[in-house]
């Protein structure tokens, strides 16, 4: 579906997967496993649009849910550029194990992220204030070390990964089971506050607005000051 002009969120993927319409296509973040070919029939039935049009593929964090289309659309556009931060690119290419968190969700999560990995050699290592896309980096650590949002300036919309979640009407933590250091994923949620957007796309739940910087102010105020 389109949720502002130039920007779409693609249908029946998890986690969240959005492209923006530029010169050519931006994808950001691409789903669980197999989630590539819905991004491409996507592109194809809704967008009337090559995949041969996809520049560039910016993965917010390197969990599976994130990463699993990846394949998909470097197979359909072998021109693409995949980008990613720099502390998640060792997570990416698979050159630093990927963490086991607690419990038996962390179990389940570690064992489909060992035995099936997704693994790719990033193109392009972002870092904070990169421009990508027409899009600006912003690197929000804690869910992982190199969780990033994205902001669109010219849309006033903010991407922000697992940073933040949103049901379209209240926020939350992301997954505190996931989260690698909870401290500073609540840091990066006041820097988030300290943004301006009038759209926050996560990546999971249904898209915040109108307002969205506002909200997160207030949810900002809640979270537990570090003493």
């Amino acid at each position: 579906m389109e949720i502002v002009p130039g920007i779409h969120q693609v249908d029946g993927v998890n986690g969240n997967a959005y492209i923006l319409i530029r010169d050519g296509l931006v994808v950001i973040d691409t789903g669980i496993s197999g989630s590539g070919r819905k991004i491409l029939m996507y592109i194809r039935k809704k967008l009337h649009r090559k995949p041969s049009e996809i520049t560039t593929v910016v993965i917010t964090h390197y969990p599976i849910d994130h990463t699993g289309g990846v394949r998909e659309l470097k197979k359909a556009s072998p021109a693409l550029k995949t980008a990613v931060h720099e502390a998640d690119a060792g997570y990416v290419s698979g050159q630093v194990p990927i963490p086991r968190h607690p419990g038996l969700k962390g179990l389940l999560l570690w064992m489909v992220t060992t035995l099936k990995p997704v693994r790719f050699t990033p193109d392009i290592i972002l870092q904070e204030g990169d421009r990508i896309g027409g899009v600006t980096c912003i690197h929000l650590p804690g869910h992982t070390p190199g969780s990033i949002g994205l902001l669109d300036g010219a849309s006033g919309t903010l991407f922000a990964g697992d940073a933040i979640r949103t049901d379209g009407t209240s926020l939350s933590e992301g997954p505190a089971g996931f989260t690698t250091d909870l401290p500073r994923s609540r840091e990066s949620i006041r820097k988030i506050a300290a943004l301006e957007f009038d759209t926050l796309l996560a990546g999971h739940g249904k898209p915040l607005w109108p307002d969205a910087a506002a909200r997160v102010r207030e949810f900002a105020a809640t979270l537990p000051v570090p003493s």
